[in-house]
């Protein structure tokens, strides 16, 4: 029987869980059809996991045939529904094509109006712009117009100007002739930003290219350096700890530990080489990744800035999921394929409670190991530890807070504003769980000092990802979640972990 504390437990996360897919709901119906659709994408992705977790809480755990049987059903749906979507975009794409070409005819047969000026009228004048050449602010003042943006008033801001007023068009398609326009008025020396301003207005903002992010200095090099050599001691001393001996009092046996810590560079070099070669495709200058050392589990990842401006939130999604995405694909494989090999004489023995730190990793392991998890000491192969610490290290980055992964993706989807608020509350979170946990602590310090202000604007952020990305963002902190939060002993007892 379940008691007070697991009941109340159980309601909250149900609660959390409904609140959830209530509020995707609600973002979701101002967009008709296409919205609901995407929605239904979400629920889809997610519902498989859902699922398992919550028949696994009941005592009632799927095999890899079952979980398999999920997943694909779940992807064949999420495929059905992609293409519904696709097909309702299109029709809703032609009706809108339609409905401006009838506006357009009813113009033309209707009286002529007074004429609209083709140029924006704001009501600051150049003179009034200080921190910008007069002729530039004239110059910029001269690429709007009624079939992109209209403006209306002109601000001075920092070294550039901000100006306010009508968007006329799609985002994307308005951003990308307004820049073009610029750079034919005033060369390479400006970048436009479309953002939303503190009132929700799309606006504006042209800054001085100079304020564009600077290549790495040689300092910042030779710390990421020093920062890579102290990650590689410890994730030796990760693999003599497991191994019950310290690499630092008896250096000559690192032959033993070194499979251990070249999995977790293995996974390591995997997240970032993720970051990388879409920060490539997308034409992004990224920072060497400044890693972080560990006695605990050999590293937390690494720390990689921007060096370039991202052109939209689309980007900023792709980028800061390929890496969780590549790690966490490798260090899954890793955890099962290493499950699959464990036998009676394994290389390493576990204690039971091992299991017991992870509701991803313990369910999994009772699927695959069934009854042996009830043992005390639990034999298993090097694979299991090693793709735990990387589902450990890619989780801990994918937390939703200020420059991590996580926040990246928060921002990407939700915005600016979210993001904040996100980060808020994992740093609260983190310091409630830091008087059980004292690894908790040193991340909320991290993102606390290091890691809370959120990323730099895109050029365009008024174009948000689309409702797959969404869905994999979602995807990924749902992962993030199960595989931080522990399973609480009497659920564990219950289910026989331990």
């Amino acid at each position: 029987m379940l008691n007070t504390s697991e009941i109340s437990l159980t309601v909250v996360i149900v609660l959390a869980a409904l609140a959830i897919l209530g509020w995707g709901f609600w973002r979701a119906r101002p967009f008709g059809k296409l919205g609901i659709l995407a929605w239904l994408q979400s629920v889809v992705l997610m519902t498989p996991w859902l699922l398992f977790f919550g028949l696994f809480s009941l005592g009632i755990y799927i095999n890899l045939a079952g979980i398999l049987f999920l997943l694909l059903a779940s992807a064949g749906l999420y495929i059905y529904l992609g293409r519904q979507l696709r097909a309702a975009g299109q029709d809703a794409a032609l009706r809108e094509r339609i409905a401006a070409k009838l506006q357009e005819m009813e113009a033309e047969n209707s009286t002529p109006a007074a004429p609209v000026p083709d140029k924006p009228n704001p009501t600051a004048t150049p003179e009034a712009v200080s921190a910008m050449p007069a002729e530039d602010i004239k110059a910029i003042q001269g690429i709007f117009g009624i079939d992109t943006f209209f403006a209306t008033e002109t601000i001075p801001y920092q070294d550039g100007a901000i100006f306010k007023g009508n968007l006329r068009g799609e985002p994307e398609a308005v951003h990308a002739s307004l820049s073009a326009s610029m750079q034919q008025r005033v060369g390479d020396r400006y970048r436009l930003f479309l953002l939303n301003s503190p009132e929700e207005r799309p606006t504006v903002v042209v800054l001085p290219s100079h304020n564009e992010p600077q290549p790495m200095t040689v300092p910042q090099r030779v710390l990421a350096l020093v920062l890579a050599l102290a990650t590689i001691a410890t994730s030796l001393e990760t693999g003599g700890l497991l191994l019950r001996f310290d690499i630092f009092n008896e250096p000559t046996r690192y032959p033993e530990a070194l499979p251990v810590a070249v999995g977790i560079w293995a996974i390591l070099i995997a997240h970032e080489l993720g970051h990388f070669l879409w920060a490539k495709r997308h034409n992004i200058r990224l920072s060497w990744p400044f890693f972080l050392p560990t006695w605990q589990i050999g590293s937390f990842g690494a720390l990689t800035r921007f060096e370039s401006l991202l052109p939209n939130r689309q980007v900023l999604f792709d980028i800061s999921l390929a890496g969780p995405a590549a790690g966490g694909i490798l260090s899954l494989a890793m955890l099962l394929l290493g499950l699959l090999l464990s036998h009676p004489g394994s290389y390493f023995q576990v204690p039971s409670q091992f299991f017991q730190g992870s509701i991803l990793v313990g369910t999994l392991a009772k699927v695959v190991l069934g009854n042996a998890v009830q043992q005390p000491l639990v034999d298993v192969h090097p694979l299991t530890i090693i793709g735990w610490l990387g589902l450990v290290i890619t989780a801990l980055n994918l937390m939703p807070a200020g420059q991590l992964d996580g926040g990246r993706i928060v921002q990407a989807i939700y915005g600016r504003k979210i993001a904040g608020r996100t980060t808020v509350a994992t740093i609260i979170v983190l310091a409630i769980a830091s008087l059980a946990n004292p690894l908790a602590l040193y991340w909320a310090i991290l993102i606390l000092f290091l890691q809370r202000d959120l990323e730099r604007p895109s050029l365009n952020e008024l174009t948000e990802p689309d409702d797959a990305r969404a869905a994999l963002g979602l995807l990924a902190l749902f992962l993030m979640v199960v595989t931080l939060i522990p399973l609480t002993p009497s659920v564990a007892g219950r289910l026989g972990i331990g």
